[in-house]
Order: structure tokens, then C-alpha cells, then sequence
């Protein structure tokens, strides 16, 4: 594996709905991105900064997709889904806010953070809920285009 990048993407994080497996893939791109701001020396501060905004917006983007896309086939589970999405983005404003403060910031263990905490939740609550969805199309109840 290249020394620049933090995790490659593999099929295994697939859950089968071409859109979020296309936003999964994005955010493992900018995760790596993150991480290699992280590898720039003196710099990696300031580029860090600059390159979080971007990731934050986009995962805000993808976790608005996804609860759109729960509500819409009715997923029983959708409050405990908002529950998580909303609990990371507090955890990455209150890094974030942290290091403006002045705070002691290890980046690199940051994006070791979203990188482990992005696979889980692919792995495991992003995979629930695409087992209800894929069997409520193979049931034929799902009259939406995945």
C-alpha cells in the first residue's frame, strides 16, 4: 500500500446502492487527502484547515442524502442512524473548534479517528440499512430508483 494514503477503497465496503456506495467512495478519497495534508510539514496546519472545510461540507452532504433516502423507504431505524451522524459531526466541530482555541491538534490522529469511525459505520449501520432497502425491492415494495 502507498505510504501516502491512509485506506483504499475495496468492494467490501459496498452496500449495494450505486449513489451511497458512490458518496462512501468520496469520502474515503478525501479522508486520504486529509491524511496526506497531514504529511506536509509545516504547512499541514494550514492545509488541514483549509482541507477539512470541504470534508466536513461533503459529509454533511452525504449524511443528508442518506436520511433522505431512509425516510423514503420508511426505515424503522432511521432515529438511531440520525443519532450516530449527528454525534460525528459534533465530534468533528468540537476537534475542529478545539484547535482554533488554540488547542493541542494531532491531525493525523484525527483522520485515523474519521477514517476508523467512517469504515464502522459503512460496515455496520450503513450495511443495515441497505439489507432492509435491497429486500424491499427484491419483495417488489420499493417503488423508488436506487
Amino acid at each position: 500500500m502507498n505510504d501516502r494514503i491512509l485506506v483504499e477503497w475495496d468492494d467490501r465496503y459496498l452496500v449495494g446502492i450505486p449513489l451511497i456506495d458512490e458518496q462512501h467512495k468520496e469520502l474515503i478519497t478525501m479522508t486520504n487527502t486529509l491524511y496526506q495534508g497531514c504529511l506536509e510539514g509545516d504547512a499541514k496546519a494550514v492545509y488541514f484547515m483549509e482541507t477539512i472545510h470541504g470534508t466536513v461540507d461533503y459529509v454533511k452532504y452525504h449524511f443528508s442524502a442518506e436520511e433522505k433516502l431512509l425516510e423514503s423507504v420508511n426505515y424503522p431505524d432511521i432515529g438511531e442512524h440520525k443519532k450516530e451522524h449527528e454525534g460525528f459531526i459534533r465530534q468533528i466541530f468540537e476537534e475542529v473548534k478545539g484547535f482554533q482555541g488554540g488547542k493541542q491538534f494531532v491531525p493525523n490522529d484525527f483522520v485515523r479517528y474519521l477514517k476508523d469511525w467512517i469504515l464502522a459505520h459503512i460496515a455496520l449501520t450503513d450495511k443495515k440499512y441497505a439489507k432492509y432497502i435491497l429486500n424491499l425491492k427484491k419483495q417488489g415494495l420499493l417503488h423508488i430508483e436506487l
